[in-house]
């Protein structure tokens, strides 16, 4: 790669063409700073997956050239994957005092300790000797988040974080619109700009206006419990559910492990105003009368172990819901969610209870930019080149789309995709290599060890189901001995095809036959040759390709 004394380089590792596992690096010369480590949630064809991470494998190789992980707020795409990260590189982390509160229950429970450097709004640190960075307060679904002005030897980098300009936002200041100005009035050489909404238009709305929904619901809905599900990590909305509770004397409970921890790490740091006697535990919240209650739930995106699809199936400890419930969805679907949400939203109507949504109801707003807010951003930094960020590709290119309507150029941006190291200085921005870059599969404790071909063997066996077949052989005599068993799970149901289990152990005798006349009547030519002859049997019997399991046993 490419080492000018007067460039930076970029080089993203995920979060580009695609939403979530935000993970960027900038290099100087021999040092590097890292911004956020996030997650991403695995979408229908990783099956079984937990999680999906970012390969840093250039960060492992280039360690001793790392100076910090940066991280812009504690949203799980940005900060989800830090504990994975830090077991293979110990870093010192700058962070908001929210972010590093609801981070340090990760690190433990993964058994990772790392450095934790508490930064505030207008701080400037200085990382290695070739970078200050300067958190600049914005808004977002999250107090606590950050934008960065990242000083180099090249010129200044501005990273937008996640971020919408909100003239009322609820228990915060305003972004320092005169701030940004004066940083875009000294000179930006690049800006990396979140373009998750950049297709849509206008300015996106204000947090404060759910609040009043909610506000409005609770007034029309007297007699109903209700149930809100949203995301655990959005403070903001959490805040507005626990005002509006004790404006309708009504007390809240929350259901599902992160959102009980996110409310006690935020509460206990100052970020919840936590009006006595509001905020109880579901066990006093079964014993109110629906009137008086309100249930915080997880769930949103209707995981299938969530809160509220346990309280939906009836199979909740304390609460489960059915007639006289009104249940308000209080957040957006992540791409590839939606059939999930819409099956839990079926079954919640045909429990009796009554459902409100982003569809139906300001019920939700985006915690990101339209196209407004980032045409102000622009005009505010006046960046001399342009990167979309955190968007899938379609979100990007329409970035790029909106920024020629306000005399950025094409030459003056780029498209970037994982794994691109963008060399930038004052005279251009190019391409000059590409580093090993893609995902990591988390699966229960195992990382990275599933790979594609693991996931086509899943999709095989949900698709078109496995057949096991079990055979014995003496071991001394080389033949087979006892019965053959045959063993279907998916693929067809045994009791009515009798006609087909013999023709399979058929082939399977036949098999066996084969290997004991030319001696090789042993386990490995066993089940290669099982595999084959089954395999097409099968499929030509019946247009399916089950996965054949051969279990030989030597006794």
């Amino acid at each position: 790669m490419s080492k000018k004394a007067n460039s930076v380089q970029i080089i993203p590792l995920g979060g580009v063409g695609e939403i979530g596992k935000n993970i960027l690096a900038i290099r100087y010369g021999q040092e590097i700073i890292v911004i956020d480590a996030g997650l991403k949630f695995p979408d229908d064809s990783l099956l079984g997956i937990d999680y999906v991470l970012a390969k840093t494998d250039y960060l492992k190789a280039n360690a001793r050239y790392l100076k910090a992980l940066i991280l812009t707020h504690a949203h799980e795409d940005h900060i989800g994957g830090v504990p994975y990260l830090l077991k293979d590189i110990p870093l010192p982390i700058y962070a908001s005092n929210l972010t590093l509160g609801l981070l340090e229950p990760k690190l433990k429970e993964h058994q990772v300790t790392a450095t934790l450097q508490a930064v505030r709004h207008g701080q400037v640190v200085a990382i290695g000797r070739n970078f200050k960075v300067e958190f600049i307060h914005n808004n977002h679904s999250i107090p606590d988040s950050f934008a960065l002005a990242i000083t180099t030897p090249a010129g200044v980098i501005f990273h937008t974080g996640d971020f919408k300009i909100d003239q009322t936002p609820i228990e915060e200041a305003t972004m320092d619109l005169q701030h940004l100005a004066a940083i875009g009035s000294r000179g930006v050489l690049a800006m990396i700009c979140d373009s998750t909404n950049a297709e849509r238009d206008g300015f996106t709305k204000s947090e404060r206006i759910v609040g009043q929904t909610f506000d409005r619901i609770f007034s029309e809905h007297t007699r109903d419990r209700i149930i809100i599900a949203t995301f655990a990590s959005n403070i903001y909305r959490v805040q507005q559910v626990l005002t509006t509770a004790e404006d309708h004397h009504r007390q809240v409970a929350a259901v599902g492990r992160s959102m009980v921890n996110n409310i006690e790490i935020a509460a206990s740091l100052g970020y919840l105003k936590m009006p006595p006697g509001t905020f109880i535990s579901i066990e006093e919240a079964g014993r109110l009368p629906n009137h008086a209650q309100v249930i915080l739930s997880t769930g949103s995106q209707g995981e299938p172990l969530s809160g509220l699809v346990r309280m939906a199936n009836q199979s909740h400890s304390w609460i489960n819901i059915g007639e006289g419930d009104l249940v308000i969805f209080s957040s957006s679907p992540i791409p590839g969610n939606e059939t999930l949400i819409n099956k839990v939203i079926n079954g919640l109507y045909r429990n009796g209870a009554k459902v409100i949504h982003q569809g139906n109801a300001d019920v939700h707003v985006s915690g990101h930019a339209n196209s407004e807010d980032i045409k102000l951003m622009l005009a505010l930094i006046k960046p001399r080149y342009l990167l979309p960020f955190h968007g899938e590709y379609r979100h990007q290119a329409a970035l790029l789309r909106l920024v020629q309507n306000v005399g950025i150029t094409s030459e003056r941006c780029y498209l970037a995709e994982i794994g691109d190291v963008l060399e930038l200085s004052a005279e251009s921005m190019r391409k000059v290599g590409k580093v090993e870059a893609g995902i990591l599969l988390v699966d229960g404790l195992s990382v990275g060890d599933i790979g594609n071909a693991v996931l086509r063997e899943r999709r095989a066996m949900g698709q078109d189901g496995v057949v096991t077949v079990v055979v014995a052989i003496n071991k001394k005599m080389r033949q087979p001995v006892g019965s053959i068993e045959i063993i279907s799970r998916g693929f067809i149901y045994m009791k009515e095809s009798e006609e087909l289990i013999d023709d399979i152990r058929q082939i399977v005798q036949g098999v066996l036959a084969e290997c004991r006349q030319i001696g090789r009547l042993h386990s490995e030519p066993i089940k290669e040759m099982l595999q084959d002859a089954l395999g097409n049997f099968l499929y030509d019997k019946t247009g399916r390709r089950p996965v054949i399991i051969p279990l030989v046993v030597e006794v």
